[in-house]
C-alpha cells in the first residue's frame, strides 16, 4: 500500500512558487531604484536636451544683434555717384563719440534737406557706422531724394551702460541738428533711427524726452525702431531671457525700469515706426506691439510694421525696392513734406 501523502508538507509546485514570490519581493526594491535611476536619468537627458536648445537660441540671439558688426564696410562704391562723405566728426571727446555724414551729390545747391539719422545696433557692445547693412541701401535710397544721411558711433560696454549709450546719441543728435545747415540741411527735418540695439536707444529717447533735452537736442520728426526685442527690459529681466541682457542692464530693477522705452511713454511724442521680424524665436513683435499700442492710447500716430525677414534683413532690406521700404517711406514723407521749411 503507498504511503498516505503528509498534508503538512507542502508540494514541491508550492515550495518553488514560494521562492519565486520571496525572490521577487526581495527584488522589489532593486526594480524600484533601477525604475527611478532610469526615470532620473530620463529626466537629466531630457533637461540637456532643453539647455542645449536654449543655449542655440541664445547663441542665435545673440549673432543676430551681432550680426551687422560682422559685415564688412561700406566701400566708396557702394555709394550713389557723386555722394560726399564727412568722416568722423566728433560730437564728444570720447574717440567713438564721432559720426559720418553723407551728403547727395547736388548737397551744395540745397538748403533745409531733410537728415536720416542712423544709430547701428550690436547688443550695446559692438557694432560700426561704417557698416554695409547700416548705411549702403539706406544712403542708396535717401540719397538721391535729397536726403542727408547722417551714421554714428557711440561708446557700449563693458564701459558704458545703455542708458549711458542713450546720452550720447542724444549728444550726437544735437550736434547733428546744430550743423544740419551747415550741410545744407534741416536742424528741424530729422527722423531718427535705429537697429536692433540701436532701436532700443531711439525709443528710449522717443519715450522719455528729457534724455534728449538734456543734450540740447530739440525735436524731431519721427523715430523709426528697426526689430527691437527690448521695449520692456523689467519684463524680460523678470522670466528666462538670454545672458546678454544681464551684461548690459545687471541685477537692479530700478534701471530696468529706466531702460524700458514702454514704461517711460507716458505723453505722446513724434511719430513712431516700430519694424519688428515676425519669424524671430523671441518673437519681438509682442513687446513692440505693446509700445505700439500704448503710444496710440497716449494719441501719438505710431504704427507697427511686421515683416517676415531676419533681424539682419530688416536692417539691411530697408532702402530696397520693395513694399518695405515703401510702407516707410508713406510713413515719414508727408511728416518732411508738412514741415514748415525755416
Amino acid at each position: 500500500m503507498p504511503k498516505p501523502a503528509d498534508m503538512t508538507t507542502p508540494p514541491r509546485y508550492a515550495l518553488q512558487a514560494t521562492a519565486v514570490c520571496l525572490g521577487f519581493l526581495l527584488a522589489l526594491p532593486l526594480i524600484a531604484s533601477t525604475a527611478a535611476n532610469a526615470g532620473t536619468l530620463r529626466d537629466k537627458i531630457m533637461e540637456r536636451r532643453q539647455e542645449r536648445k536654449e543655449q542655440r537660441a541664445e547663441q542665435a540671439a545673440e549673432k543676430n544683434e551681432m550680426t551687422e558688426a560682422e559685415t564688412t564696410d561700406l566701400a566708396p562704391q557702394g555709394l550713389p555717384a557723386g555722394t560726399k562723405v564727412l568722416r568722423d566728426i566728433a560730437y564728444g571727446s570720447d574717440k567713438r563719440q564721432t559720426m559720418d555724414v553723407y551728403l547727395p551729390a547736388n548737397a551744395a545747391a540745397q538748403k533745409s534737406m531733410p537728415v536720416i539719422f542712423m544709430v547701428h545696433g550690436g547688443a550695446w557692445k559692438i557694432g560700426s557706422k561704417t557698416a554695409r547693412g547700416v548705411v549702403e541701401n539706406k544712403a542708396a535710397h535717401w540719397l538721391p531724394q535729397g536726403y542727408i544721411f547722417v551714421s554714428i558711433n557711440y561708446r557700449m560696454l563693458p564701459d558704458i551702460k545703455p542708458l549711458e549709450q542713450a546720452d550720447d546719441v542724444a549728444k550726437a543728435l544735437a550736434t547733428a541738428q546744430s550743423k544740419a545747415a551747415e550741410w545744407g540741411g534741416s536742424g528741424k527735418r530729422f527722423i531718427i533711427m535705429g537697429h536692433s540695439a540701436g532701436a532700443h536707444l531711439v525709443a528710449l529717447l522717443a519715450s522719455n524726452p528729457s534724455i534728449a533735452a538734456r543734450a540740447g537736442a530739440s525735436a524731431w520728426l519721427a523715430t523709426i525702431a528697426l526689430d527691437s526685442a527690448a521695449y520692456d527690459i523689467d519684463k524680460i529681466m523678470g522670466q528666462k531671457h538670454y545672458r546678454f541682457y544681464d551684461e548690459a542692464f545687471g541685477s537692479d530693477p530700478a534701471y530696468w525700469q529706466a531702460s524700458s522705452p514702454t514704461l517711460q511713454l507716458k505723453q505722446a511724442a513724434a511719430p513712431f515706426v516700430a519694424v519688428c521680424s515676425s519669424i524671430r524665436p523671441d518673437k519681438p513683435c509682442a513687446q513692440a506691439g505693446v509700445f505700439i499700442d500704448k503710444a496710440r492710447s497716449l494719441g501719438m500716430q505710431a504704427m507697427l510694421l511686421p515683416q517676415s525677414l531676419s533681424h539682419a534683413e530688416i536692417n539691411k532690406n530697408l532702402g530696397l525696392d520693395n513694399g518695405y521700404t515703401t510702407a516707410v517711406d508713406n510713413f515719414i514723407k508727408p511728416l518732411v513734406a508738412a514741415q514748415t521749411i525755416p
